[in-house]
């Protein structure tokens, strides 16, 4: 009798797996191939190309940043199963926009689609929460980083490899994905928010001002959020400059930066599906947060000064074992809300990654630009890894000083097993 339903969640944690790995999917194929994208339907150089890649980065946030708390909140109301479907259809039209477009107009609106779309991921978040306990939330939420390190390896291997080809096959391969899992879920995806614990739609909270003031209403979570916004803006150094810092210092080719991404895609899922599993039971998700965010600031700076491109394989371990933090973080935080709130918190959460996504590609480009141009006084690629080690440094000091608050506000809502979820 019990086995059933275990089946049930096994499946359905299985497709949201597969829903953030063909998210972050999106994100590896756009890396290496946008900049040869650009310069192609828009016949400029790649100064210019880089400019509009910080645009339509901005569109896809924004984007993101509205609609994010619309998604949460209806997905409080209605479930979970017919917003996840909903947009994996959309991320099917972004990726055929993206494959098809004629002009860089074009493209925008695929990116906007795509940010509309990508507020399914606090909807997926939302879902895990639901069906997990206390002993399982932040290994569940490993899941969000192994699927994110998969979709990595296969996003960049597909972008470098299948661009080398044709620069839109990749985008062609991820329209297909995204439509053949929405077909899929369909079939498989169970509900998992039970209807006692739905409410009423209200569009006051579902507008992304609201929703991150609805952050106000949780005191304890203040320090975390800190961390947890700081700690996506920084790494958006990795994420959006990575590719020209590498072409700029080392001069490597679009298959080099392929075969990298593949590795760190490796990596990160052998530390957030695997190595997680055994450190949050063993050590407690205090001790594997400070960790992580140490280890990031560790790897950052490492890569800042690496002198030969070899250097970069070494350094990116410290960097992707600053992942443990990830899982441990989200799962200590939704460990202080009740479930008629997860999909609300969720959507609030990730209205924060937008700001992040808003922000951080801007501010890392723009140190990039300031210490790699042709007149600049001082010539340092790294900057913008330095600047990215001192922001997760600073996320440790804020998480450290608020894991006692957290702690009391996670016996609040759940006081029994609290000893296995907050330590």
């Amino acid at each position: 009798m019990t086995t059933q339903p275990k089946k049930k969640h096994s499946a359905a944690l299985g497709f949201i797996f597969i829903t953030l790995f063909i998210d972050v999917l999106g994100l590896g194929i756009i890396i290496p191939v946008m900049p040869k994208l650009l310069e192609t339907l828009g016949n400029v150089d790649v100064s210019t190309a880089t400019q509009y890649n910080g645009y339509l980065t901005f569109t896809y946030a924004s984007m993101q940043f509205i609609f994010s708390p619309v998604l949460g909140n209806l997905s409080d109301r209605y479930g979970r199963r017919p917003i996840l479907l909903s947009s994996l259809l959309g991320f099917g039209i972004d990726y055929l926009f993206m494959a098809f477009a004629p002009t860089i107009g074009w493209l925008f609106v695929g990116r906007a689609i795509a940010g509309f779309t990508g507020a399914s991921n606090s909807t997926a978040t939302a879902y895990i929460a639901d069906v997990s306990t206390g002993k399982n939330r932040a290994a569940n939420f490993g899941l969000v980083g192994a699927a994110s390190g998969l979709g990595f390896i296969l996003g960049i291997g597909m972008g470098a490899y299948l661009g080398d080809i044709n620069v839109k096959l990749p985008f062609m391969a991820a329209a297909g994905f995204a439509l053949l899992n929405a077909l899929y879920g369909y079939f498989v995806l169970p509900e998992s928010l039970q209807p006692r614990n739905r409410r009423r739609f209200e569009w006051k909270k579902s507008n992304p001002i609201s929703s991150l003031r609805s952050l106000g209403r949780y005191p304890a979570l203040k320090g975390l959020i800190g961390a947890f916004s700081l700690v996506y803006i920084a790494q958006k150094s990795v994420e959006y400059v990575m590719s020209f810092y590498l072409i700029e210092k080392f001069n490597w080719t679009l298959r080099s930066i392929g075969a990298l991404g593949i590795f760190i895609g490796v990596v990160l899922v052998a530390i957030q599906g695997g190595l997680i599993r055994l450190t949050i039971p063993k050590f407690g998700q205090e001790k594997n947060i400070t960790a992580g965010l140490l280890f990031y600031a560790l790897g950052l700076t490492l890569i800042a000064f690496a002198s030969q491109g070899w250097m970069m394989y070494v350094y990116m371990i410290p960097y992707c074992l600053g992942g443990i933090s990830g899982p441990a973080l989200q799962g200590l935080i939704t460990g202080t809300v009740s479930p008629k709130e997860q999909g609300e918190l969720q959507g609030s959460l990730t209205s924060l990654t937008s700001m992040a996504v808003i922000i951080g590609p801007l501010l890392m480009s723009s140190i990039f630009h300031l210490f790699t141009h042709r007149n600049s006084s001082t010539y340092f690629p790294g900057a913008p890894y330095i600047l990215g080690a001192v922001l997760m440094l600073i996320s440790a000091f804020l998480a450290i000083r608020s894991f006692k608050k957290v702690k009391e506000a996670a016996n609040a809502v759940s006081p029994v097993g609290i000893n296995d979820q907050v330590r």
